[in-house]
């Protein structure tokens, strides 16, 4: 089967189906009315990841896809068969683009995961939907909404856990078909893989899926050679392992070529983990060994493995230093997936606004400052202050309380005639109001005065 990772589909959803226009006539109804039902809703676009499928090969001769469109609305109310739906069953790993290609509009990275690409139109109204009182025989439907149509572009990027980049015939074929049961195409003369391959590798408790990409040269992100077209493959795995040939003059030249096609071709590919490892030391001089890891160390910054894809030296020891990149890349993703967020907390605001929590923002500030408690009695300090001297304030009396003393007393002839004060009358305030008394017709008027007669 050929490995093909971009397909071009043309799309049509279903249309909606007419409404119909009918009326009941039946032998001892007097007056049937309305009786044209809804037309049927047309089918949807939908694409789907699946697991068996690892290539877009199936849409290299089906570009065309079509949803079936829904049926008109029939006498006796009853609404027309709504139409199926157009499934695209898809790798896992693929992204659906517009047709301009830059546009992304959706990425299946999940098995399972569906998405509707376009959607169907709705069924028109029958004459019975718009029956009323003042409209009591419409002779009118509508009819059904028209079909969506769009092209999309399919890209495939495969799901691996590592990849394998490097120069032509810098062993990579040879190094898969030593760590697993992949068998590629191996031969003496550059670019002899023109398409990934991909292999299950296990080590000690662990398995992981390796990826061995076409080889780069200078200037591929430019077109030259087979291009930066396989590049894309690399973008979801953990860990890269970088293979230099170490047969090569130049591997600290070799080492900064590749890195700079990295960095030029962007997506964050040359932030990714990076794992440097010369290859073919069984066919070098033990002298030149030595000078060539120094110069590739001193090239790459970090460590640098040494190993052989014929013999499997050193092949244990680089498997492992991936394992642990690929297995942390696992924990994080198991921690958010449980959680429903990243394993590391974002510092910053805007990290926290970027990431979609349950709960919401609360700024640095307040979410660090102390609570204040509400004491009932003021805390005295611990070192008695001197006291100031305080001054007593006069009381004015208050003209209440002038009013309510009482008068002196009135001298009239010899006696003394006390007087008493003053209280003012407050009125007993009651909950419920007095009833009135009941007012007597004039009948009973009349006869209460014949009474008193």
């Amino acid at each position: 089967m050929k490995f093909l990772d971009v397909a071009k589909v043309y799309a049509q959803s279903g249309a909606g189906g007419n409404g119909c226009i009918a009326f009941r006539r039946e032998k001892f109804i007097e007056y049937g009315g309305p009786y044209g039902g809804d037309g049927g809703r047309g089918g949807d676009v939908i694409a789907e990841a699946v697991e068996s499928l690892n290539t877009l090969i199936d849409y290299r001769f089906q570009q065309h896809v079509k949803a079936k469109s829904g049926e008109g609305g029939k006498g006796k109310v009853m609404t027309g068969a709504g139409g199926a739906d157009a499934i695209m069953k898809v790798p896992v790993g693929t992204q659906i683009y517009e047709e301009d290609g830059e546009t992304l509009i959706a990425d299946l990275s999940t098995v399972g995961m569906r998405v509707r690409l376009l959607k169907g139109g709705n069924g028109g109204f029958g004459n019975h939907h718009f029956k009323s009182a003042t409209n009591q025989a419409p002779e009118f439907a509508l009819p059904g909404q028209p079909a969506e149509e769009k092209t999309f572009i399919l890209k495939l990027k495969l799901i691996a856990d590592a990849g394998l980049i490097g120069m032509p015939n810098a062993g990579k074929s040879t190094f898969l078909s030593r760590v697993s049961a992949a068998r590629p195409k191996i031969a003496d003369y550059p670019f002899t893989t023109l398409e990934p391959q991909l292999g299950v590798v296990k080590i000690d408790e662990s398995d992981f899926v390796l990826a061995d990409l076409p080889g780069l040269i200078e200037g591929a992100h430019e077109g030259v050679g087979l291009g930066d077209r396989f590049l894309g493959h690399a973008e979801r795995c953990a860990s890269i392992l970088h293979l230099i040939d170490g047969t090569g003059e130049a591997v600290a030249k070799t080492y900064k070529t590749i890195r700079a096609e990295l960095i030029a071709y962007g997506h964050g590919l040359g932030e990714k983990t990076e794992i440097v490892a010369l290859n073919k030391v069984d066919a070098i001089p033990e002298k030149d060994l030595a000078k060539k890891r120094a110069a590739l160390e001193k090239a790459c910054g970090h460590k640098v493995h040494v190993i052989s894809g014929v013999t499997g030296e050193g092949i244990n020891t680089v498997l492992r230093a991936m394992v642990r990149e690929i297995n942390q890349r696992r924990l994080a993703r198991a921690e958010q997936a449980e959680f429903g967020r990243p394993a590391t907390l974002p510092r910053t605001r805007a990290e926290r606004q970027a990431v979609n929590f349950n709960a919401p923002v609360v700024p640095k500030a307040r979410m660090m400052a102390p609570q204040k408690v509400k004491s009932a009695k003021p805390v005295e300090a611990a070192t008695p202050k001197a006291k100031a001297p305080v001054k007593t304030p006069v009381k004015t009396p208050i003209k209440s309380e002038a009013k309510a003393k009482a008068k002196p007393a009135r001298k009239m002839g010899n006696a003394k005639v006390k007087t008493k004060a003053v209280k003012p009358k407050v009125k007993a305030q009651t909950g419920r109001a007095k009833a009135r008394p009941k007012s007597l017709s004039k009948t009973e008027q009349r006869a209460k005065k014949k009474q008193r007669r």
